[in-house]
Order: structure tokens, then C-alpha cells, then sequence
């Protein structure tokens, strides 16, 4: 009877530890209860895609930042939208115009870091975002976005952010203007991993293959599906995955209350991407969404007080 009654007290106390483990677990890894994204750091107002657009962003209170990454010639990664410079806001190192013809002579596939880091960004206005403030910066090596940001918030006090990394790439133009996705992977995590974001980092992309060598090699990351296709629907997006991610993160105007149900069904969350017309974000939280990727936080952060 002794002996039953210690397996027994030893039952109950083991049993009470792993509720307690798992309640501390669960709170430990918990993602905020609405991801405030600010897209290419905070396009509306900054230039976009490097370290002040993070900065600013932070400053308007997003908890997470949003970025596009590719790789270069000589294997570094870097921090950029499109895979050549944009002509819109970028200009050449003596300042010159770059020639919206000639883009394919600076697609950064093609290019090493060192000619790439001289181009000019932000001193250029840029038409369709009439608040972003002009300064003279260049596209970043992604190490040191990361670096950088993680100094800013630690130094100002600030939370710590997540980090919704986009990778680019699309299977017509693989060798040509970015890696396989086997080796662009490969070369972002070789980044990501030395910088030990844990759960803050979730990457994404519309191109589902490198979704797949994430969740196949890299399952301890949080994975996202972009999509502007209406005429996929949401379940084969699902099938031609292979896995369900942790993300689904569709242009704005595709969300209705069904495709809010359809991934929290799934146990997904949605971000729906670029919203920044108030109107439009009141909806989408009303909609019961879990965060907004928008070029303006600033407006975001207004909203949600």
C-alpha cells in the first residue's frame, strides 16, 4: 500500500509539472494577438527595403517588419524588392538615372555586393509616395539589417520584432536571376540561423517551392503562402503546398469572413497584404484577421488605439 501510495504521489506530482511546462511553453512561444507589419520597413514613409525604413517602422509601433531578400553574384545576401535596381527610386553611383531599359544590366544575380552597395537610395522622390521622406541610403547586406535592428531596439528599449522575411523567386528565371531554391534557402538561413530569432522569424513567398525546402529542411520555421491569384482557390493553394504553413497571407481584396474561417479552420493565421486605406484596415480587423502588412503603420497604430 506504501508503494501505491508513493507511485501515486509521484504520479500526480510528474502530471502536475507537465501542466505547468506546457502552460509556460505555450505563453513562452505565443505570437502577438495582431501582427502590425510594416511593409518594406514602411514604404510610405521612408525609403524602402532598408535600415531607416525598419527604424521608422519600429518608431510607429509595428511588431513586425517585412522585407524582400536576394542573392548576389559572389553569394551574399542583400535587401531589395525586385531582382535589378528600381529605377523609381534608386540612382546610380554618380547619381544619373539608371535607364529603365537597361535593367537587366544590374540584375543582382549578376552582380557582386561591392558594386551593388554604391547605388543611391531615397534621394530620389518617388511619385507615388509623396510623404516619404528623402535621405541618401543603399541597398543592405541582410546580416546587417538584422544586426541593426536588434541594436536599435535593444538600445531604445524597445520589444523585440518579428522578422516576415520574403524570399523572390519564380521557376522561369532560376540561374538567370536568383539560385534554385535548394541553394537561395540555403543561403538565407546560413544568414538567419547565426542570428537566433527562434519563432520571430516566419519567411515567406508567393513562389511555393522554397516554401517546401523550408518546411522539408527548416520545420522549426514558420512559413507563410503569398497569393494575388483569386483564380486558385485557397484549398488547391493547399494541395500543391503539400503541408499547411503557419501563414496564409493573401492580397487584401481576396478576404472575405469565408477565407478568415477557411484558415483559422486550418489553424493558419492570415496577414493580408498591402492595406492602407483605413476603411479598408477597420474592415479587415473586423473581420477578425491577425495582422495587416501596410505602408503606412503609422495609420495603423492610429487604428488599433
Amino acid at each position: 500500500m506504501a508503494n501505491l501510495k508513493s507511485i501515486l504521489c509521484a504520479a500526480v506530482i510528474f502530471a502536475s509539472v507537465m501542466v505547468f511546462c506546457s502552460f509556460n511553453s505555450k505563453n513562452v512561444s505565443k505570437y502577438p494577438s495582431f501582427f502590425k507589419i510594416g511593409h518594406r520597413g514602411t514604404r510610405g514613409m521612408m525609403p524602402e527595403n532598408t535600415i531607416p525604413a525598419m527604424q521608422k517602422a519600429i518608431n510607429y509601433g509595428v511588431n513586425t517588419i517585412e522585407f524582400d531578400v536576394h542573392v548576389t553574384k559572389d553569394g551574399k545576401v542583400i535587401v531589395y524588392h525586385d531582382d535589378s535596381f528600381d529605377p523609381n527610386y534608386t540612382l546610380m553611383p554618380n547619381g544619373a538615372e539608371i535607364d529603365p531599359k537597361a535593367r537587366d544590366k544590374y540584375l543582382f544575380y549578376q552582380m557582386d555586393y561591392a558594386d551593388i552597395k554604391p547605388f543611391i537610395i531615397g534621394t530620389k522622390k518617388y511619385p507615388a509616395f509623396p510623404q516619404q521622406q528623402n535621405l541618401a541610403t543603399y541597398t543592405p547586406l541582410l546580416s546587417e539589417l538584422v544586426d541593426s535592428v536588434e541594436h536599435y531596439t535593444k538600445a531604445n528599449n524597445l520589444p523585440q520584432v518579428y522578422y516576415l522575411l520574403e524570399i523572390k523567386s519564380d521557376a522561369k528565371t532560376d540561374g538567370v536571376n536568383q539560385p534554385v531554391p535548394e541553394v537561395f534557402v540555403k543561403k538565407v538561413m546560413d544568414v538567419m540561423k547565426a542570428k537566433k530569432l527562434g519563432k520571430r522569424l516566419i519567411v515567406q513567398s508567393f513562389d511555393k517551392r522554397p516554401l517546401k525546402v523550408m518546411h522539408q529542411n527548416y520545420p522549426e520555421v514558420a512559413t507563410g503562402f503569398l497569393t494575388g491569384d483569386n483564380k486558385v482557390s485557397f484549398e488547391q493553394n493547399l494541395t500543391e503546398l503539400g503541408y499547411t504553413p503557419q501563414f496564409y497571407n493573401p492580397h487584401y481584396g481576396m478576404v472575405n469572413e469565408q477565407l478568415v474561417k477557411q484558415c483559422h479552420d486550418k489553424k493558419m493565421l492570415i496577414c493580408p497584404w498591402t492595406v492602407n486605406e483605413t476603411t479598408e484596415m477597420k474592415r479587415l480587423t473586423e473581420l477578425k484577421v491577425d495582422g495587416i502588412i501596410t505602408d503606412y503603420p503609422n495609420y495603423l497604430s492610429e487604428l488599433l488605439k
